[in-house]
């Protein structure tokens, strides 16, 4: 048996978030303001400021990966392993404040338009949804930006704005909570390693 018309399409326009709302209203215990893919709710205003001012961003990150790269000779004489510390805590401070970072380790920042996707509630690392709303707001909260919606306006402005076409690969587990800007690093300095003096 159907329903009528108006009924069938109150129901359609019912969200997963909408019902799981009403049904908090029902008990005594409310589970604070956060779920498994996110801390505590944080404004989004530096986080579109970041997506806004995109090609600055790249710019200036292209010339602090090369100063960090300078310093290989430090972090090797230190040991990048001693040096993780201190510097995952001051990469979780200016990358928090700026991308409400989630420390994946994976950084690809520079390839989705300074929008990180770690803050989607999916984790999507490969483009949006099916249930991105009319208005480019999330699916599962409503009030927020999608992630990947804002990630192709900042990749509009960026210099190497193809990147966020890569494919990229699953989020490795392991290195959550260390600092992507060491790993890049080694990474590049034993790519800089292989390529001969003369070339």
């Amino acid at each position: 048996m159907t329903a009528p018309n108006g009924q069938e399409s109150r129901r359609s326009t019912t969200t997963q978030a909408t019902l799981v709302h009403r049904a908090r209203a029902r008990f005594a215990y409310k589970p604070a303001d956060v779920s498994p893919h996110r801390r505590v709710q944080r404004p989004y205003a530096m986080r579109l400021w970041a997506v806004r001012h995109a090609r600055f961003l790249e710019w200036f990150y292209s010339r602090f990966a090369n100063f960090f790269l300078k310093l290989h000779p430090l972090w090797n004489a230190i040991g990048y392993s001693r040096a993780e510390k201190p510097v995952t805590f001051i990469e979780r401070q200016v990358k928090g404040l700026i991308f409400d970072c989630r420390m994946c380790g994976q950084c690809i920042l520079s390839s989705t338009g300074m929008s990180c996707p770690m803050n989607c509630p999916k984790q999507l690392r490969n483009g949006p949804c099916g249930g991105v709303r009319a208005n480019g707001n999330c699916e599962v909260e409503p009030d927020m930006p999608c992630v990947w919606v804002k990630a192709w306006e900042g990749a509009q402005r960026m210099r190497r704005g193809d990147a966020i076409l890569a494919v990229q690969k699953p989020v490795d587990q392991s290195l959550r909570e260390t600092s992507a800007w060491l790993r890049v690093t080694a990474l590049a300095a034993a790519e800089r390693a292989k390529i001969p003096a003369d070339q």
